[in-house]
């Protein structure tokens, strides 16, 4: 974990229970499904039911540890709410980038055990990752590519059809020392059944100088003078809008450290705003300690960030882990 000094301390922040809420899942039991459905599985990881039937799921990450190790590295506060195994429908898994809270070899090798016709989705450069773990039904894509999915199902009376789009975003990626930025990190739409889905992965939205660090860099003296990411306002005007974003709003303290990478409560709500989705969900937050501030401090910032900006809260809000919501 980053460590920022403020009068000699560092915060460490407090995960004893209660932190947040796990609720066992309740997944559709078959492909009949009246409206758009998320359930969030901790972290950026959710499962969402499309009207069409289609079942897709974003950067599954089940093990303890987001870590090339198993006895080392951040360690769960929250457990995942169910395992591969209890999830009965998985047609696509789309994987924003290669850091290994977002990317996991066991959990990709139980689902295309457990799924054997799923197809993986995934930034530009990830294929050779996939393959080289025996997995072959992949499709590696670059910003503003996209291609139309078609599935043949026993249980559906029609074809699923869908399209799957690979967007940009504002982060980086590596899994050793030694391969940084060396594959591409995204965003993504999917769109099926007449619904889309925005998925910002995980993403800065702009930079903010160290000699910020401790200080509002939201307050009004500073408005406009750190420029933002562009391609927010161009996804929203080339493949918007949206039924439902699913955006971050954790892991962004200290601010000059990690804002050119994760989002801030704030920043996720420009970004909801700008790549207009209708509702969003608030992901990559209440799973792993991965940077200082409290672990119940983004919903908290998320409210206050919404009635600032005169955003309802219906419009922007959290769940449970394991609790699915209609759209």
């Amino acid at each position: 974990m980053i460590k920022r000094r403020l009068n000699g301390q560092a915060n460490v922040p407090d995960t004893s229970p209660p932190t947040v809420p796990v609720r066992k899942p309740s997944f559709l039991p078959d492909r009949e499904t009246p409206g758009l459905r998320a359930t969030w599985l901790g972290h950026a990881c959710f499962y969402v039911e499309f009207p069409s039937g289609l079942r897709v799921l974003f950067d599954p990450v089940f093990e303890d540890r987001c870590s090339p190790f198993s006895f080392l590295g951040p360690r769960r506060y929250t457990p995942p709410p169910c395992d591969v195994e209890q999830i009965p429908i998985i047609d696509a898994v789309v994987i924003s980038h290669n850091h290994y809270d977002h990317l996991s070899h066991p959990t990709v090798k139980a689902i295309a055990a457990k799924h054997p016709d799923c197809h993986f989705f995934a930034p530009l450069g990830n294929k050779k990752w996939f393959v080289e773990a025996g997995i072959h039904k992949v499709t590696e894509l670059d910003w503003w590519d996209e291609r139309d999915v078609s599935l043949s199902t026993d249980s559906s009376p029609s074809d699923i059809s869908a399209r799957i789009g690979c967007l940009p975003c504002q982060h980086i990626s590596a899994r050793t020392p030694f391969d940084k930025a060396k594959t591409l990190w995204a965003s993504w739409f999917v769109e099926s059944g007449g619904k889309k889905v925005y998925f910002a992965g995980d993403t800065g939205y702009r930079s903010v100088p160290k000699e910020l660090d401790g200080k509002d860099d939201h307050a009004d003296e500073y408005d406009g003078l750190y420029p933002s990411c562009p391609a927010f306002k161009e996804i929203g005007q080339y493949r918007g809008p949206f039924d439902l974003g699913l955006i971050p709003i954790g892991a962004y303290d200290p601010r000059w450290v990690m804002s050119s990478m994760h989002a801030d409560p704030h920043d996720a709500v420009n970004i909801f705003l700008q790549t207009r989705c209708a509702r969003a969900l608030g992901m990559h937050w209440g799973t792993w300690v991965l940077t200082e501030e409290d672990v119940l401090e983004p919903p908290r910032k998320l409210q206050a960030a919404l009635k600032k900006m005169a955003v309802p809260e219906t419009d922007f809000t959290i769940c449970d882990i394991g609790e699915s919501l209609s759209f």
